[in-house]
Formats: structure tokens, C-alpha cells, sequence
């Protein structure tokens, strides 16, 4: 018995903007978790080479973070996302698996601040169903990454010791995605 499904994605679908988020998490001062989510995201979902390809992007510059402004503003700065010249952070997949229970594995490039690695990741899909305004489908994908990898190399020393944010970053992505329509309209 295969532990791959079958193929749950016909055509090409497109994230619905409004429902589809990359968000992140980090530690900090060991403590609590420092959150946020960048809501300006662009994803696809299609047929591409020997398989399915996913391929999106997230304007950095739509960042929401719970913190005062000059903390947003050091985190759209050179220390990290670099805005100014790095205005997205996108990614391409090479690999994905749809598994028969409905988890999903990818792996694909990652390009943050100009830098880009490799990375895998896991999650759930939810194949095509149809409501009143077309056909949708679903991904929710998750994975860590070394903000280090990234350039993210910005650290201070809490005054008894440890670090002030942890060189592990979660993310996580979650699209709404329409099917396309022939003529290209979702």
C-alpha cells in the first residue's frame, strides 16, 4: 500500500489574499514567544516539471508586529529583513509529497533578505472542494529555520546571561487557495 495520495490538485489555484498568512515566532529573553505575521502574500499552486510546484512571496514592508513602532522599524532595518532592499521574501518548491493521511512535505528554496537556502517543511493539505465561488483548496505548512542562515545575526546579552531573541525562528504559512479559471482569472 503507497503512503502517497492521489494527485488532489487539478489545474492551478491562487492564494486568496485576505485568508492566507506567513507567520513567525521567535523566543525571547527565553521567556515568551515574540510573534508576527506578514498578511501581504502572493502564492501559486501548479503543474510545473515532473510534478506540483508552489511558488509565493511576502511583502516584508506589511509586517504586523505587537510591539512599539521603533521595534517594528529595527525589524524592517539592515539588522534583519533590510526592506530597503530586500522588499520580499519569496519562495519556490522542488519537491512537494502529498501523503495519503493528508500531511504534505516539501522542500524548496527560501529567499529572505536577499539570502537563499534551502529549507523543508510539513503540514496539511485539504484537496479540492467546491463552494459557491469556485473551487478552493488548502495548505498549512510549518518549519524552523536559523535566522542566522538569513543574515538575521543581530543578538544582545540579557544582563544575567542568555540571549535576547533565539537563533531558531518557527514559521508558519497558511493559504486559502481558489482555483484558477482557464482563462486565468481565479
Amino acid at each position: 500500500m503507497s503512503d502517497v495520495a492521489a494527485q488532489p490538485f487539478a489545474g492551478t489555484y491562487v492564494a486568496q489574499p485576505t485568508a492566507s498568512t506567513f507567520a513567525f515566532a521567535v523566543r525571547h529573553s527565553d521567556t515568551f514567544w515574540f510573534r508576527g505575521r506578514v498578511p501581504e502574500v502572493e502564492a501559486r499552486l501548479g503543474a510545473g516539471g515532473d510534478g506540483l510546484v508552489l511558488e509565493g512571496s511576502a511583502r516584508v514592508e506589511s509586517i504586523s508586529i505587537e510591539e512599539p513602532e521603533a521595534m517594528r522599524e529595527h525589524v524592517l532595518g539592515p539588522d534583519f529583513f533590510d526592506t530597503g532592499r530586500h522588499p520580499e521574501v519569496t519562495f519556490r518548491s522542488t519537491d512537494i509529497r502529498l501523503l495519503a493521511d493528508d500531511r504534505v512535505e516539501l522542500d524548496g528554496e527560501l529567499t529572505i533578505a536577499g539570502i537563499t537556502r534551502p529549507v523543508s517543511a510539513g503540514g496539511r493539505y485539504t484537496g479540492t472542494r467546491q463552494v459557491s465561488f469556485g473551487a478552493i483548496a488548502a495548505l498549512e505548512l510549518h518549519t524552523t529555520i536559523d535566522r542566522r542562515d538569513f543574515g538575521f545575526d543581530w543578538q544582545m546579552e540579557l544582563p544575567n546571561g542568555g540571549l535576547t531573541l533565539s537563533w531558531e525562528v518557527q514559521l508558519d504559512i497558511d493559504l486559502l487557495l481558489i482555483r484558477e479559471a482557464p482563462n486565468g482569472d481565479a
